[in-house]
C-alpha cells in the first residue's frame, strides 16, 4: 500500500466514525460534490502553505472535517508526495506467534553458523626466546 493510500484510509476512516455520532457533520459528509480525492488535495495544500514538516492529528482531522462543514472551498491543486502515516499496528495472536517462531528459527540459524564456522588458523611468528642476564 501506497504511503498516500494509506494516509487516506486513516483520513476515512476518522471521517466516517465521526459521522456516526455527530448527526450535522454525517449530512455534511454525504455531500455529492464533495470526496475523499478532493479532501487529501485539500489537506496537503494546506500543509504545503503552512511550511511545517509535521501536524497533529487533530489538526489534520480538523481539515478533513472542516473541506467537508465548508459548502465552498477552494481545494488548490493536485500535489504528488507521500504522505507518512504514524499508525499503530495491532498483530494477532497468531501474527505474534508467526513472527516469534521466526525469530526464534533466525536466531537458532545464526547460533549454529557461528558454531560451525571455521576459522582461519591466525599465522604466528616463531617467538625468540628471551635473554637471561644469566646467560652472560
Amino acid at each position: 500500500m501506497k504511503a498516500t493510500d494509506h494516509f487516506k484510509e486513516t483520513i476515512q476512516t476518522y471521517l466516517e466514525q465521526r459521522a456516526e455520532y455527530d448527526d450535522l457533520f454525517a449530512h455534511a459528509y454525504r455531500n455529492p460534490l464533495k470526496n475523499l480525492d478532493d479532501c487529501v488535495t485539500y489537506i496537503l495544500n494546506y500543509v504545503k502553505n503552512s511550511g511545517c514538516a509535521g501536524f497533529s492529528d487533530e489538526e489534520i482531522f480538523g481539515q478533513a472535517v472542516h473541506y467537508f462543514d465548508e459548502p465552498d472551498i477552494e481545494i488548490g491543486k493536485p500535489i504528488d508526495c507521500k504522505v507518512v502515516v504514524n499508525r499503530t499496528i495491532e498483530l494477532t495472536e497468531q501474527e505474534k506467534a508467526e513472527a516469534r517462531e521466526k525469530a526464534i528459527k533466525r536466531a537458532q540459524d545464526e547460533a549454529y553458523a557461528k558454531l560451525t564456522q571455521r576459522t582461519k588458523p591466525t599465522k604466528t611468528t616463531p617467538q625468540q626466546p628471551q635473554a637471561s642476564l644469566f646467560d652472560f
